[in-house]
């Protein structure tokens, strides 16, 4: 249903519509309707494409499943903030995240596709917490924990994880695995 009300076009939601369909909500008087980009061509009926990269520390709403399933990158910031980042992955079938630690950052992690095993624990060789994880798993880690993540599953494992603090430079985008090893390289990783 589209109503307008003094140049102000509102589009309602429909309950019947999949998630993955976007409708505009209707912001306040004298604010111009946004996606977050301009001039995205969308029809009803059709999945609306996300643009994919750093919406930086502006207000922000999306529909993150949708996001994360149409993410095909290893890594890319979704939004970064003074306090807290949000990156989609997408993790290939048989690959990891990789064991890694953060000394000083928490990490919440939630499946949207897929599924996986989770380890985590005191140190390299100590990974003595082992879940499996499947869509709609959140995976929380502490700040000095060591932990990994690697898809079991036959298709590539859709996340996105937040960090406090941010953890990635802004706009990070890394396309592979690889990329992400060689450019983490650079900032102490």
């Amino acid at each position: 249903m589209i109503k307008t009300m003094k140049g102000l076009r509102t589009i309602y939601y429909i309950p019947s519509m999949p998630p993955y369909y976007y409708m505009p909500m209707p912001f306040p008087q004298g604010q111009p309707m946004q996606w977050g980009s301009p001039n995205i061509d969308w029809r009803p009926g059709e999945m609306m494409p996300i643009p994919l990269r750093d919406y930086g520390a502006n207000p922000f709403v999306v529909n993150m499943r949708a996001a994360s399933r149409q993410n095909n990158n290893y890594r890319i910031a979704w939004w970064t903030g003074k306090h807290l980042q949000v990156t989609l992955m997408s993790i290939n079938v048989g690959d990891d995240i990789g064991l890694e630690i953060h000394p000083d950052t928490d990490q919440f992690l939630y499946i949207e596709e897929g599924q996986g095993l989770v380890q985590m624990g005191p140190s390299k060789d100590n990974l003595n917490f082992v879940r499996n994880a499947t869509v709609n798993s959140a995976i929380v880690v502490p700040a000095g924990t060591w932990h990994n993540v690697t898809n079991t599953g036959p298709t590539p494992l859709k996340l996105y994880t937040i960090y406090a603090p941010p953890h990635h430079p802004f706009g990070t985008v890394h396309a592979t695995k690889a990329v992400a090893e060689e450019e983490e390289k650079g900032y102490g990783q």
